[in-house]
């Protein structure tokens, strides 16, 4: 395999374009809302309006996640990029980048940053990041790569040894047998002493899981709302916005904080660009988002079950990284 060699001043690569996109969120829609229990999946919150409305959750007083992971890469970034050996930072669904800074600064003070990937579906939230970061760390090259990381973690670039950062509890988004197959495709995408930083959530209060996916200033609702905006401009639906409310719920055997939308109305949907029409029933949901909440025992087992051995552990009680190498 041959590594890109990227450019000293931010570069953009598409490996999802519109059409895939398009396509990718048609099968996903056809699939989920004609199944028994209806069903999105969680990235297509994640257009440009999308994004940001993440990065407004991120600073609301109930979702701890954010600052909690901030704090743990301030206290311990120099270990992790010690314990990495890495010279070039990967990042997974970056989005706005901001915790990125932590561990490029870590990097580059061992004295072996040599490179900066950015990768996630939103082209607006990506180019905004590295044009960012690019005037913060002049000469750095830096990469901005519009991809699906669960389809194209092989077609990432590889120029240098790699840390790769999947922050943000963003691993939690997948159901058990998802993330296996993921974790799995992840680590055949490494090269050998490669290292994987994951952000995990921990079990904790019910209560507490619940009001960060519930917020009062209503911040995450639009978020979630928002992925009916998407199939309205995408695919020609015809979503009454307004008549779906906001659903957060913890599930204590799964482990997991569930978002979903629930009609207020018995409506037919009509999506005119796959010809159908989806009938909800007053009260019928759409679930919109797992959020899995870990143990250490369990996710370390994870990891080593796809090839990946624990190589650091650092938590506040609420949250954890954890390093892992290939």
């Amino acid at each position: 395999m041959t590594a890109p060699e990227l450019t000293g001043s931010p570069g953009l690569s598409v490996l999802l374009d519109p059409a895939d996109l398009r396509a990718q969120l048609s099968d996903d829609v056809r699939k989920g809302l004609t199944a028994p229990e209806k069903w999105l999946p969680p990235k297509y919150f994640y257009d440009d309006l999308g994004s940001e409305l993440f990065e407004e959750i991120t600073r609301v007083t109930e979702y701890y996640p954010t600052r909690a992971e901030r704090t743990l890469l301030h206290l311990h970034a120099t270990e992790i990029a010690a314990l990495s050996g890495a010279s070039v930072l990967l990042e997974l669904g970056s989005g706005s980048s901001a915790k990125t800074r932590i561990l490029l600064d870590a990097l580059s003070g061992a004295g072996r940053l040599s490179g900066y990937v950015a990768v996630d579906v939103s082209q607006g939230a990506l180019a905004g990041a590295v044009a960012m970061l690019a005037a913060e760390h002049p000469g750095l090259p830096v990469e901005a790569v519009v991809a699906d990381f669960e389809r194209d973690l092989c077609a990432l670039p590889v120029p240098g040894s790699r840390l790769v950062a999947f922050l943000g509890g963003t691993i939690g988004n997948f159901a058990p047998r998802q993330r296996e197959g993921f974790l799995s495709s992840l680590s055949a995408a490494l090269w050998p002493g490669e290292s994987l930083l994951v952000g995990l959530d921990l079990v904790k209060d019910p209560l507490r899981l619940v009001a960060a996916y519930d917020d009062a200033a209503g911040v995450t609702a639009r978020f979630n709302k928002n992925v009916l905006r998407v199939l309205n401009r995408e695919l020609g639906a015809d979503f009454d916005i307004a008549a779906f409310t906001h659903v957060a719920r913890w599930d204590p055997y799964q482990e997991w904080i569930e978002m979903r939308l629930q009609a207020d109305r018995a409506m037919t949907v009509d999506i005119a660009d796959l010809g159908l029409e989806i009938s909800f029933r007053r009260g019928e949901e759409i679930r919109t988002e797992i959020s899995a909440k870990f143990r250490r025992a369990g996710i370390e087992r994870e990891l080593a079950a796809a090839g990946l051995s624990p190589q650091g552990w650092w938590s506040d009680g609420d949250y954890a990284l954890v390093l892992a190498k290939a």
